[in-house]
């Protein structure tokens, strides 16, 4: 097949087009042709006003349910509101059922997702089951696929037991991936724990318990001198412990949700549990620092931290309803549409491809003639929405559907395949 992307503004440092409007011609999958201008017949043309390609997108964390919970997302579900959503690799969660404890439930995971645009890669657990009692056999699950570790929406608790695995991923340089939350302190909270919860009278959240375990992790880390990612930071002090430790040289990295940078829980005034999530929306003041923190590099990248729920789970006294949203087909247009007025194109596009790539050791993906095309193709310009109609997910717990928003992403290239989002 042969694809024909013009006026495009390439965004990629590692290419020679870097910044430059360029013409590129894609044959079987291969970059074959970059240039100003290039003449050609018989192509699949891909041409829109504020047009921008990218090294494929990489989310650090997403959950699509299968095997165990089918009814929410599966493999197939996910991977598609993925490639709409522009991403190109997709860390998967380990919380399903069975758990990706083992070597064999990640050649499942794989075997599932073979052959899709989208690549995916399995997150191992790095207890027994997820249970935080005992080390799973992470070296084995490594050896068969899996790109990281982590208990995924359970994070470890147990101090000695996280200790324990920072050093054994050291031995094949592994990295252990960690949400925030101390669950003890924020055992029966539902939202964070501020004016608004006071107001609404229901239980909260303490900033405490994202910030004692960030703390935690952090001294582990300068103790074992191991490898650790910090997905879903949420709190201002969060984003400083962190500038701190990336400062005194500590292999601390760090991602942020797209929902985590647009809204506060100022959104949580008539009970809407589709706000719910887990760490909370917290304050503007703590969204001010994530932006920040997001603009000067402190936080890495992005984790859409994708978590369907059936209507079942959502659609109930917000005290019982089940956390998350699946915002992965929404996640460039809510962080442009956040973000346009504080950074640039470059510093986004840098947090969804190079610096997630070049953290967990994927191939580059270089926009070069002779390279395999791995590309995110998006625009800038204009306002769009996702209506109901053309959203991919089995869930609809997204409270963007509907939504105008600023820019869009047009489709995905890669493994040999094209997305086109219509």
């Amino acid at each position: 097949m042969l694809v024909h992307i013009r006026k495009a503004r390439v965004i990629d440092p590692q290419s020679d087009f870097n910044n430059k409007v360029a013409d590129v011609l894609i044959e079987n999958g291969v970059i074959v042709k970059i240039a100003s201008s290039i003449k050609v017949e018989g192509a699949l043309e891909i041409k829109e006003k504020g047009l921008c390609i990218s090294p494929g997108w990489v989310d650090v964390f997403a959950d699509y349910c299968e095997p165990g919970y089918e009814h929410k997302e599966t493999i197939s579900t996910g991977l598609a509101c993925a490639a709409s959503g522009g991403f190109t690799e997709v860390f998967l969660s380990p919380n399903t059922q069975p758990v990706i404890s083992t070597k064999s439930i990640v050649q499942y995971t794989l075997q599932k997702g073979a052959g899709n645009i989208v690549s995916l890669y399995p997150l191992g657990t790095a207890t027994q089951n997820a249970e935080g009692k005992e080390l799973a056999e992470m070296m084995d699950m490594r050896s068969y696929g899996a790109i990281a570790f982590s208990d995924g929406w359970k994070p470890i608790q147990n101090t000695g037991l996280m200790l324990k695995a920072l050093e054994y991923i050291k031995a094949f340089h592994g990295i252990m991936l960690q949400i925030p939350v101390d669950t003890s302190l924020a055992s029966g909270g539902l939202m964070n724990e501020g004016l608004n919860s006071t107001r609404l009278g229901m239980a909260g959240i303490p900033a405490l318990a994202e910030t004692i375990m960030v703390h935690r992790d952090i001294e582990l880390v300068r103790y074992t001198g191991s490898r650790l990612h910090i997905t879903g930071i949420s709190t201002a002090e969060s984003v400083e412990m962190v500038r701190k430790a990336k400062a005194e040289g500590l292999a601390i990295t760090c991602s942020v949700t797209p929902y985590h940078l647009a809204l506060t829980d100022d959104t949580l005034t008539h009970y809407e549990s589709i706000y719910k999530v887990s760490p909370p929306l917290r304050t503007e003041a703590d969204r001010q620092a994530l932006i920040e923190g997001f603009a000067d590099g402190t936080i890495d990248c992005i984790s859409s931290h994708h978590k369907p729920q059936d209507w079942d789970s959502k659609t109930k006294e917000f005290e019982y309803s089940a956390d998350g949203m699946a915002v992965q087909e929404l996640s460039f247009s809510i962080l442009w549409n956040t973000l346009k007025d504080k950074i640039n194109i470059d510093r986004l596009a840098e947090a969804m491809s190079t610096l997630p790539r070049d953290i967990f050791g994927l191939a580059s993906a270089e926009i070069k003639k002779g390279n395999r095309a791995n590309l995110t193709i998006f625009t800038t310009e204009g306002k769009y929405s996702l209506t109901p109609a053309k959203v991919f997910s089995i869930s609809k717990n997204n409270p963007f559907i509907g939504k105008e928003l600023a820019g869009r992403v047009v489709g995905i290239i890669n493994n040999g395949q094209i997305h086109i989002n219509k």
